[in-house]
């Protein structure tokens, strides 16, 4: 074989070998979201005839008609963490319908970090309603209008949660912060709770009050669901003490580092801009409901 040959042959030897890692990297980059079995942490929790596992288990699709909805959630309760659902959700007309992510714990006196998707007419924008419990406290709604359609494919909806500050974010764009403020008295998580998903019939209230009603000829409306991982403090049934989750405030779990206390300059700008651009409903500025300002309104904002 003469050197010419030689060269050509070790150059595609190459290019084969460069093309196997940038694949390699590609399938490492996505394992998080693509690879883990909706079994491994998590059950169905309702509705088990309107539930479809998907691609190899990796994806759950829930149905809601008129006999019923779904739901799932986490098998352990979880004292801190960084969660995340990647969603996509019920097309075309879905006034009246809510797809529900969120993280709860029990009893009267219970802590619960929501996001509710409230769909709409089709052609219509579909509101994201956030909204914290502390000690059975709640009646923190806000709402955003999402700039984008959130039932054309999959979005990443996240919720930080640190003895710091809870943040949620919609992709990587926070869209509201809740801080710490136990120092003033405002209740603050710090309940275990579970990951919760659902669709249901929100009709009396979900869209323009409940004044626009679910058009059952459009049923099963569905909705989709990956990303089966879980970065949480877990809290098994030895360690489940709801009223201490010291252990769960270590900085081994990266979610309770420094980084993670506050938002960096870039965050603060994307917060403002979704604040002035797409909230249409904040509790802080209903005077109706709260002649004086909650405590924590001015902090947060």
């Amino acid at each position: 074989m003469n050197t010419t040959n030689t060269g050509k042959m070790q150059y595609h030897f190459s290019i084969l070998a460069l093309l196997s890692i940038f694949f390699f990297f590609i399938r490492v980059g996505f394992a998080d979201d693509n690879t883990v079995k909706f079994d491994e942490n998590y059950v169905i929790t309702w509705g088990n005839d309107h539930v479809l596992s998907l691609n190899q288990d990796t994806e759950i699709q829930l149905s809601m008609d008129k006999s019923s909805g779904a739901g799932f959630g986490s098998k352990l309760s979880y004292g801190t963490g960084f969660f995340n659902m990647r969603m996509k959700l019920p097309d075309k007309d879905s006034a009246g319908v809510v797809t529900a992510y969120y993280l709860t714990s029990k009893g009267k006196k219970h802590d619960e970090l929501d996001f509710e998707f409230l769909g709409n007419r089709e052609g219509k924008p579909i509101s994201l309603q956030t909204n914290v419990f502390a000690g059975g406290v709640g009646n923190r709604e806000q709402r955003v209008i999402l700039w984008f359609d959130p039932s054309a494919d999959f979005h990443n909806y996240r919720i930080l949660w640190n003895q710091h500050q809870i943040v949620f974010y919609v992709d990587d764009i926070p869209i509201r912060v809740f801080k710490n403020n136990t120092n003033i008295g405002v209740g603050y998580p710090s309940q275990a709770m579970k990951i919760e998903v659902s669709l249901w019939d929100g009709d009396s209230w979900a869209t323009d009050g409940g004044q626009t009603k679910i058009n059952w000829s459009m049923a099963p409306f569905k909705a989709h669901f990956q990303g089966f991982d879980i970065s949480g403090c877990p809290k098994t049934n030895s360690n489940n003490n709801n009223n201490n989750n010291e252990d769960c405030f270590l900085p081994e779990h990266w979610w309770n580092s420094e980084k993670y206390w506050t938002l960096d300059s870039k965050q603060k700008t994307d917060l403002k801009n979704v604040r002035k651009k797409y909230m249409n409903y904040d509790y802080c500025s209903n005077r109706n409901r709260y002649p004086v300002s909650p405590p924590e309104c001015l902090i947060n904002s």
